[in-house]
């Protein structure tokens, strides 16, 4: 058997991740992957994997491993306490696991995904070109569904030269009041001057019922005019507005078409941190041109390359 780690405990929901299932939607297939992807690239990075490399998605925290090989690993997103034997260390910094060694996580105190990266990532076998795990459609990760006790996640036994951490300034702050950015789409004409102001100029909550499919929200009513509209692909981020006028966005494992009217779709770095919502979160929408928002994505990646870690040499 390849090396390893044993699910003890697989916390609340914890799913193996990669980049998404790409180029698929035509066969009913939705992307996947990691819900706050900025902070699963920072993981990965953190091991000095391929920023795509398979991660486990914990959600709310709980999750309890058992290594059996030397390795490195790192935690990002949510403030999760993160335990090695019982020792709390630091989020968003590179440890070395040793064979034998117990990795705990708490719960949540900020955020609710975060994610652990296993230098070389999780070895489990792709579907349809990724192991994106999508529970909805019982495919990807190990059986197609969460974590449970006494799953085993196979990895390449290797670890990093060096500890690797953000610094400080770096680390992302996840907010209960959000300024959601706003590409409209082509449907946008044809909501009416007074609702697409209501639109941009009130002030949502996130409701309960809220995954990774999506965010249902709410707070005042947006109405279309009546008409009869055909299914249509759906894309990341994608604002629709159903019969009850409450806005829904849409993220990673939301249908690939779907019939309602659409004021456009949210910034891809705004979705991730909407992902990092729960229930009662403060939501607010503006618009942004497709033009600004390829700037804003093209500054961010190039700001992702260039922050260099505090390194110092592995023990």
């Amino acid at each position: 058997m390849m090396s390893g780690f044993y699910v003890e405990h697989p916390g609340m929901h914890t799913l193996i991740e990669d980049a998404g299932r790409i180029g698929k939607a035509n066969l009913g297939l939705t992307t996947g992957g990691p819900a706050d992807r900025m902070a699963f690239y920072w993981a990965n990075r953190l091991v000095e994997n391929a920023r795509g490399c398979a991660a486990l998605e914990v959600t709310y925290g709980g999750l309890k491993l058992h290594s059996s090989c030397n390795s490195s690993i790192a935690l990002t997103g949510a403030d999760i306490e993160l335990k090695i034997n019982n020792q709390r260390v630091r989020n968003w910094q590179s440890h070395i696991i040793e064979k034998g060694d117990f990795i705990e996580l708490g719960f949540s105190q900020n955020g609710i995904k975060a994610y652990l990266a296993i230098k070389g990532g999780i070895r489990v076998e792709e579907q349809f070109g990724s192991c994106a795990t999508v529970v909805r459609e019982h495919i990807g990760g190990i059986n197609g569904s969460a974590l449970i006790k006494g799953d085993w996640l196979p990895v390449e036994e290797q670890i990093c030269a060096h500890t690797n951490a953000l610094p400080e300034n770096a680390i992302p702050t996840y907010l209960t009041s959000l300024n959601l950015r706003v590409i409209t789409g082509y449907q946008y004409q044809q909501f009416s001057v007074h609702q697409r102001q209501r639109f941009f100029s009130s002030e949502y909550q996130v409701s309960s019922q809220w995954d990774r499919m999506g965010y249902r929200l709410q707070g005042e009513a947006i109405t279309f005019p009546k008409q009869n509209m055909l299914s249509e692909g759906i894309a990341y981020g994608a604002v629709q507005i159903p019969a009850d006028g409450q806005p829904i966005v849409l993220l990673n494992d939301r249908q690939t078409i779907g019939g309602y009217p659409k004021m456009g779709s949210v910034f891809s770095l705004d979705a991730y941190q909407l992902a990092q919502c729960q229930q009662g979160a403060k939501i607010r929408f503006e618009p942004i041109s497709i033009e600004n928002a390829h700037n804003e994505l093209y500054l961010a990646q190039s700001r992702f390359k260039q922050i260099e870690f505090i390194k110092k040499a592995a023990n």
